[in-house]
């Protein structure tokens, strides 16, 4: 009897699912006989039991699409929304995989679902992950499918701005993702030349930041970029944020604070302030773009594609060979299992050494530190 197998794809969408649902699903139809179905939304998906087919023609011709085919969400099945309150339906998750059969199940995502897969692990199903993000914060894995794609989309914003800034003599700040890593923002800067580059493992100082600008300015180059991620803070900001865990009663403190900064860094008047602060500080015009969801929309790139396919086709050999309880990480040109154990509750940031920020700082690029 041919073995079963699902997939379903959680968290943000990002380019390069549809092409790794594609490598999982043709190595495993074609080379290994193995039937597939996918969870539509994510794990509420697979609670709901709302499933679709994933034979050849479903296939066919998703390499290039951007998101998914099979829809995603962000919902945990340890803490899932039902009839307005959080639930607890990891019993009824594992009861639907059973009802399929399923020999194993594929989870595509960033850190969340790598939690959430370990988690149903933990049941006794056979689960496998593949890293998906634009941050490309998942640990023990060179680069995650979507940062790349990200990454040139990120880079040609810059890349555009620089006429306007340069005509217009301005400053112009430009937000990217990257709630607690900076490696977009770092990436995007350096190849799309931003003369500031703000990311959240660095903590800033306007005043810097400021004179970096007016010594661009004074020595005849009347515009600046500046490429900020949306969790970079300031020096003050995180000064808080430390005192706050050190505080009595600091974990609840700390939440709060945490909190409040994820509901501060989605909006656009973290930036804008920065904006309007440089603005105040350098005298010289400001404007905010905040590039935002099209960060992670459109076609993936040759990169991402290539990277989604050979993890996805790797995950079916790793199926038929019977190992579980792993993500599939990409190690140089080559493609290697790691326990999910190692990998929850962790996340890869920019190293306040790492060669990226040597080399900005070699070609002046400012920090704001």
């Amino acid at each position: 009897m041919s073995k079963m197998i699902g997939i379903l794809t959680s968290g943000g969408d990002s380019p390069g699912l549809n092409a790794a649902i594609r490598g999982i699903g043709k190595a495993l139809l074609g080379r290994y006989g193995m039937k597939v179905i996918g969870f539509r939304d994510g794990f509420r998906g697979m609670m709901e039991n709302r499933t679709q087919l994933l034979d050849s023609d479903a296939l066919s011709g998703i390499l290039t699409l951007g998101g998914t085919i099979l829809g995603t969400s962000r919902d945990k099945p340890y803490a899932m929304p039902v009839a307005g309150k959080l639930m607890d339906m990891t019993d009824v998750i594992v009861d639907n995989y059973r009802k399929h059969h399923l020999d194993a199940l594929v989870c595509l995502g960033g850190g969340g679902t790598q939690k959430n897969a370990y988690h149903l692990m933990k049941q006794g199903l056979n689960v496998i992950t593949l890293p998906k993000t634009i941050d490309n914060d998942v640990v023990l894995t060179d680069v995650s499918f979507g940062y790349d794609t990200a990454l040139g989309i990120a880079t040609e914003a810059i890349d555009r701005l620089h006429s306007t800034a340069h005509s217009h003599h301005r400053i112009l700040v430009l937000e990217l993702m990257g709630n607690k890593a900076g490696w977009l923002a770092l990436g995007a800067g350096i190849a799309g030349g931003a003369d500031v580059i703000l990311i959240p493992e660095i903590p800033y100082d306007v005043k810097n930041v400021a004179s970096a600008i007016l010594r661009r300015s004074h020595s005849g180059q009347g515009f600046s970029i500046v490429a900020v991620a949306e969790g970079a803070v300031s020096r003050q900001v995180a000064a808080k944020r430390d005192e706050a865990g050190k505080s009595k009663d600091s974990k609840k403190k700390e939440q709060k604070q945490q909190a409040q900064e994820r509901v501060a860094n989605n909006k656009p008047g973290n930036s804008l302030h920065l904006a309007q602060q440089l603005e105040e500080l350098t005298g010289l015009e400001s404007r905010l773009t905040i590039l935002g969801y099209l960060q992670r929309g459109g076609t993936p790139s040759a990169g991402d594609r290539l990277l989604a396919t050979r993890l996805g086709t790797t995950c079916a050999d790793l199926i038929n060979k019977g190992v579980f309880g792993v993500m599939v990480a990409a190690r140089g040109d080559g493609v290697e299992p790691v326990e999910l154990k190692d990998i929850v509750g962790k996340r890869k940031t920019v190293p306040l050494d790492h060669d990226w920020i040597e080399s900005a700082r070699s070609v002046h690029t400012s920090f704001g530190d």
